[in-house]
């Protein structure tokens, strides 16, 4: 039986990455936590596939948004530093992702993935997972679905808002009207 994450601490990480410079470095969430920020934590099955690059540099071309709630936002799968480096060096009109705002993280171990619950074991990737972790560090918001279907940066701007919000926010809210 599955058990439950959101309203709990989250499972804490190091990974390494591909940093907005292109250099390598380290992903922890310790550290962001320490800057008082959120964090947006999203797994996306593999590199060089269809859909993952188009919700990916759809992350990256609204990550000022992010950026002004707080907000830092880590992109994660199974794949090494190398391969994800190369995918960022592919240009977008090859199927590649171009400059990136934010880092990408390798879960090569895949300990992060099956902490938080997205790992397809028999394949070894993560399904679409998505993460919004408050900076005391508790899970704030998951949604995990089929690997088909690429996330709504929008929704994800919205949930992300309507949490810092502190408020209730009935169905439908949108940023600027007023919570219950």
């Amino acid at each position: 039986m599955a058990e439950r994450m959101v309203g709990k601490q989250a499972p804490r990480f190091t990974m390494e990455a591909v940093l907005a410079d292109k250099s390598f470095g380290k992903v922890n969430l310790e550290e962001i936590m320490e800057q008082d920020k959120w964090t947006v934590l999203f797994f996306y099955p593999m590199d060089f596939t269809f859909v993952c690059p188009t919700e990916i540099t759809a992350m990256s071309d609204r990550y000022d948004e992010f950026e002004d709630l707080d907000a830092e936002v880590i992109g994660v799968s199974t794949d090494t530093i190398h391969t994800h480096l190369a995918w960022i060096n592919t240009a977008r009109e090859d199927n590649g992702l171009g400059e990136l705002k934010y880092p990408l993280a390798a879960d090569t171990n895949h300990v992060v993935a099956r902490e938080y619950g997205v790992l397809i074991e028999e394949e070894g990737v993560a399904l679409r997972g998505l993460f919004i972790i408050n900076p005391e560090g508790e899970l704030q918001y998951q949604t995990v679905f089929h690997n088909n279907i690429g996330r709504d940066v929008d929704e994800t701007l919205r949930v992300l808002q309507a949490l810092q919000t502190g408020g209730l926010c009935p169905a439908n809210w949108r940023p600027g009207q007023k919570t219950l």
